[in-house]
């Protein structure tokens, strides 16, 4: 039986008569909420109906911030002012109902974050890609000297940068389910990589709905801001045709060449946000190789174009960045046969970027929780390069029958170890085993970190 408690230190926030600021759930972004309502002024409470980690419940009790772990207790909840909701809790939770039928205002992290901040913001979103090319940009920005943070669905919170530090630009990582809760809020630079379906389960499964919380990336944007998007991407096309962006647009395209933005000429990449002043990169030069990453570098260098910074600055940082950990990482090369991490991949679209750049026969790991996944876009990538499927999670009858005529095995697993080790027996040399799960991972893991971390182990222990 689970117990409850609150807790607070003999330290009371600091009142300035500017209102009680309540936040709903104490993981990375509402500690950092919690730290920057704190120095802002406002009497704090947080609130976790979840378990709070140890470390942030050190954080808080550090702060000296009141805050209950394991329950919602109304009459402290609804008696704020504003409350900071974490992205993980959907609208349709009970408290979040409560607090909107008593015109409470339910916001972002993000959203109160920038009200103390003057500093540039180049906000990236999209169903894949986001975190490689949010991380790209900053490495690009920082290797320029420009005095940039890292913040959003990705790094260390926003709010807690701006309590304690003094950028310039922000590089944000930012998901729909923050853009849900951003009202006032507005990008200076918005990136928007590509829509495919994904969190239907969180928008009514409609694409149009989770498309439209997309496009809320260039809410409130005026003719002085930047919009960067795919040109190829036909449900940012719709989205847009929908939303009319204001901002100056930069599009970016690997079929046709664009009078400003980037596009790809055979091997060579044109990055140009006006027509004499142009950066020109072959794409084997890219320290990020696959079809999907000439998307996200030629996002990440209209970024760097548009702030004016040189063309051998850009380059070099986009021949020598390196990828971040569970996203197509190399884990050991194994009797001939490679192992690569893509636990980040949590939805088809991502597993079919990944099979995309496979270059020899694969061994596929998927499988977890399937959030409504259309698999019918993999098939043909499956019948060309996987010459088996090796599921990993408590219900695989969905990928058995989406590839039961596709490929010739089909094994279920229920540990990374031991999808390891079959999938190891499985291949031969000079095959690829892949992790790459389409699917989230929380019913064998905590987390997709977690189940990339146990496969990267278990591919040590072979």
């Amino acid at each position: 039986m689970s117990t409850s408690n609150i807790t607070s230190s003999n330290t009371t926030s600091a009142m300035t008569g500017q209102g009680r600021v309540v936040i709903l759930g104490a993981g990375e972004s509402g500690v950092g909420a919690a730290k920057l309502a704190q120095a802002k002024g406002f009497e704090v409470f947080v609130s976790d109906y979840g378990v709070i980690a140890d470390k942030y419940k050190a954080a808080l009790e550090k702060l000296g911030v009141p805050f209950e772990s394991e329950k919602h207790s109304e009459e402290l909840i609804l008696s704020a002012t504003e409350v900071i909701k974490s992205p993980g809790i959907p609208p349709t939770a009970p408290i979040v109902k409560k607090l909107v039928a008593k015109g409470i205002p339910v916001i972002s992290e993000i959203e109160f974050a920038k009200r103390y901040t003057a500093a540039k913001t180049i906000c990236i979103t999209g169903s894949n890609g986001k975190s490689t090319t949010s991380l790209l940009t900053y490495h690009i920005l920082k290797n320029a000297g420009l005095n940039v943070g890292l913040a959003g669905n990705i790094g260390q919170s926003f709010a807690a940068q701006v309590a304690t530090d003094q950028y310039d630009y922000y590089v944000l990582e930012i998901s729909s389910f923050m853009l849900d809760d951003m009202f006032e809020f507005k990008a200076d630079i918005a990136v928007l990589l590509n829509i495919t379906p994904d969190h239907l389960d969180r928008y009514d499964y409609k694409l149009e709905n989770y498309a439209a919380s997309k496009m809320r990336i260039i809410q409130n944007q005026t003719a002085n801001d930047v919009f960067i998007y795919c040109a190829d991407d036909e449900e940012s096309l719709k989205a847009m045709a929908i939303a009319k962006p204001l901002a100056k647009t930069y599009p970016f395209s690997i079929v046709k060449p664009v009078e400003t933005g980037a596009y790809l000429e055979e091997t060579t990449i044109h990055i140009l946000t006006e027509p004499t002043n142009q950066l020109t990169m072959s794409i084997s030069d890219l320290a990020l190789q696959g079809k999907h990453n000439v998307y996200n570098s030629m996002a990440s260098g209209i970024v760097a174009k548009v702030l004016e910074l040189r063309n051998e600055s850009i380059r070099e940082s986009m021949g020598n960045f390196k990828n971040i950990e569970h996203r197509l990482e190399h884990v050991a090369k194994i009797s001939g046969i490679d192992f690569i991490n893509d636990s980040k991949a949590t939805n088809v679209n991502s597993t079919w970027y990944a099979l995309e750049s496979m270059t020899s026969d694969v061994v596929l790991i998927m499988g977890g929780v399937d959030k409504g996944n259309d698999y019918s876009m993999l098939k043909d990538l499956v019948r060309s390069k996987v010459k088996a499927i090796v599921c990993l999670g408590k219900d695989n009858k969905r990928i058995h029958d989406a590839f039961e005529e596709d490929v010739e095995v089909i094994v279920n697993t229920f540990s990374a170890d031991e999808a390891a080790q079959i999938a190891f027996h499985l291949a031969k040399r000079g095959d690829t085993v892949l992790l790459s799960p389409a699917c989230a991972s929380f019913d064998l893991f905590k987390n997709y970190e977690d189940r990339g971390n146990q496969f990267k182990a278990a591919v040590r222990e072979l």
